[in-house]
């Protein structure tokens, strides 16, 4: 199902849409001209994989030298003999650089920093993903100049006036998006400036696969009022799985039914088990040194992994020549056994999460049956997941569907037509989100008992606690887009000038309670998200008299705007009768009372 609304815009435009995943990563376009119907097309010729035109993605690696310029990325970093050329001038190889960039708490048991193959010396995440992002963008600008007609004049045309689709995992949020922006300004993509960041936008694996299934025409049969899918987006680095009930279907309208999650069980994973199975298993052999090792691994990910299907069959991983013998390992001319239950248990981890996650989805939008489930994603190719996840998921009463082909360019283009088509309507918080604040104390409150050695005198002469949390919208929540969450707080102080600006951290809690009342409880669950900062110079602060002489009071609200994929906040005040908002900026403390 190709769009089909005409491009509603003033002037023409390009909008890019690009998926940096883990392991793979793939472009995708649209030019639009206004008053015609725009096309999806995908970048499928990369330097370096000339011998594979049709392809739509590329790896998603970088090789450095040691002064920290970039030698080669994507498939140029793949092509026969570099691992030569990388020992000669000790290059150094940068992989799954992605996981650097997700938030610390997003599945913690499952992995850690230790697991992740170190960032290249004297650089940042953000740095690397910089070089990958503006290599894509040279790619996606070649591409374009050579298969379109005055391809280079159309590219210089439209330079000012391209917008860029990041997606990004769902359990990603404000931080990471922050720090995608960063690195698009710093590649080049878009000026550093109000209007250059305003050309990024972002979107999140799942919601980006919803619409590729849309658009591809693999949700056809469920697209009716009322009716619900589950999309699973198995990647290298995460699953992201996502539920969405269809609210109408000229135009079509969908909204999230359940918290969209991400869990850490990618490909990757099954890669990381293998390894901690072949070094445990030769750790007595003369075929377990590092080298072989190096060497195992790579035939697995290219070759054995791939293919495996069948619990009752035996793989083999190819490493060494035909001299290469240990009967104890299982290693007979150059090859290592396994067993297919020792395949499985690389596997199997990630199919019991995934089963899980959408179990709990399913239970969560039970006012929704969900019966069709779509699989995309890279890691979506695996015969052995695909079986594991289609067995158990008809036994439960759930059909699995996953496309023929393309799979690894569902995100990709699906970000472009989000930008075109806007599917969603309405989406389910992942967290709760609201502001530190002080609250009245109360000494018949058991919780305020506790806390009296930390009463603080107000300049009204107040007794309050600090330490406190005070919620403007809780997880699990349904937004619709542009719908709006305020909550009025007020500030009070002996001197006038220290109400000149306004300041506040919105901070996230990332716990289970349905009414988190206190930051010293759980405090490792919240983390701040953004900084809200107003010039308030002009705003009224009103006189008051208190034990202490006269002191000042000046009232204003917290907005939240949660209902987009990047959500928006503000302050906003009164003046001369008419609300006044100020723009979110910088992260640093404050102090708010709750107005009651």
């Amino acid at each position: 199902m190709a769009p089909d609304k005409p491009y509603g815009g003033p002037t023409r435009k390009l909008v890019v849409g690009i998926d940096v995943g883990t392991t793979y990563s793939g472009i995708s376009y649209a030019i639009l001209d206004p008053g015609e119907v725009p096309r999806i097309q995908g970048v499928t010729r990369f330097p370096g994989q000339e011998n594979a035109a049709g392809d739509s993605k590329i790896p998603t690696i970088l090789y450095y030298r040691p002064d920290g310029t970039v030698h080669s990325a994507g498939a140029e970093a793949a092509v026969p003999g570099i691992e030569l050329d990388a020992e000669d001038e000790d290059l150094f190889l940068s992989k799954w650089f992605k996981l650097h960039l997700r938030p610390e708490h997003l599945d913690s048991d499952e992995v850690n920093r230790r697991d992740l193959p170190p960032l290249p010396p004297g650089k940042t995440v953000v740095e690397v993903f910089a070089d990958f992002l503006g290599y894509l963008f040279s790619c996606a600008r070649r591409y374009i100049t050579d298969t379109h007609a005055s391809g280079e004049s159309l590219w210089n045309s439209l330079s000012d006036q391209i917008d860029i689709v990041l997606s990004h995992p769902n359990g990603w949020e404000g931080l990471q998006q922050g720090k995608m922006r960063q690195a698009a300004v710093l590649a080049g993509l878009v000026p550093d400036n109000a209007a250059g960041h305003a050309r990024i936008h972002f979107v999140t694996e799942g919601e980006a696969s919803l619409h590729f299934c849309v658009q591809s025409g693999l949700t056809s049969e469920s697209i009716e009022t009322g009716g619900s899918v589950m999309i699973v987006d198995a990647g290298g680095g995460t699953v992201d799985i996502s539920s969405y009930s269809f609210t109408s279907t000229t135009p079509i309208s969908v909204e999230e039914v359940a918290t969209a999650e991400c869990i850490m069980q990618g490909s990757t994973r099954v890669n990381v088990r293998a390894e901690r199975f072949l070094k445990e298993r030769l750790k007595n052999s003369a075929y377990g040194n590092e080298e072989d090792i190096k060497t195992m691994l790579d035939y697995f990910d290219k070759f054995t992994k791939p293919v495996f299907k069948d619990s009752n069959e035996t793989s083999y991983i190819k490493f060494g020549s035909m001299g290469c013998n240990d009967p104890k390992s299982k290693i007979r001319r150059g090859q290592l056994q396994l067993s297919g239950a020792e395949m499985a248990s690389f596997f199997q981890p990630a199919l019991d999460s995934i089963v899980a996650t959408v179990q709990r989805q399913r239970q969560a939008a039970e006012s929704h049956p969900i019966k069709n489930v779509f699989l995309v994603g890279g890691f979506a190719a695996s015969p052995w997941l695909y079986n594991g996840l289609q067995t158990t998921l008809q036994g439960r009463g759930m059909t699995l569907c996953r496309p023929d082909t393309h799979t690894s360019k569902a995100v990709s283009e699906g970000a472009v037509s989000f930008y075109l088509d806007r599917f969603v309507s309405a989406r389910v918080i992942r967290t709760t989100y609201g502001v530190a604040c002080n609250h009245d104390y109360v000494p018949n409150d058991p919780e305020h008992a506790t806390r009296t050695l930390w009463r603080i005198v107000r300049p009204s002469g107040r007794i309050v606690l600090p330490n406190g949390f005070s919620p403007i919208l809780t997880k699990g929540t349904r937004v619709r887009e542009h719908q709006e969450m305020s909550r009025c707080y007020f500030r009070e102080a002996r001197e006038q000038r220290t109400l000149n600006k306004i300041s506040t951290s919105i901070t996230c809690y990332k716990g289970n309670l349905s009414d988190p009342h206190w930051m010293d409880v759980e405090s490792e669950l919240y983390t701040p998200l953004c900084t809200i900062r107003a010039d308030t110079s002009k705003v009224a602060r009103t006189p008051r008299e208190g034990s202490q002489g006269t002191y000042y009071v000046q009232v204003y609200s917290i907005i939240l705007q949660c209902g987009m994929t990047e959500m928006k906040a503000q302050i906003s005040w009164t003046e001369d009768g008419h609300e006044k908002r100020g723009p979110a900026t910088i992260v640093y403390d404050d102090e708010l009372e709750e107005f009651r």
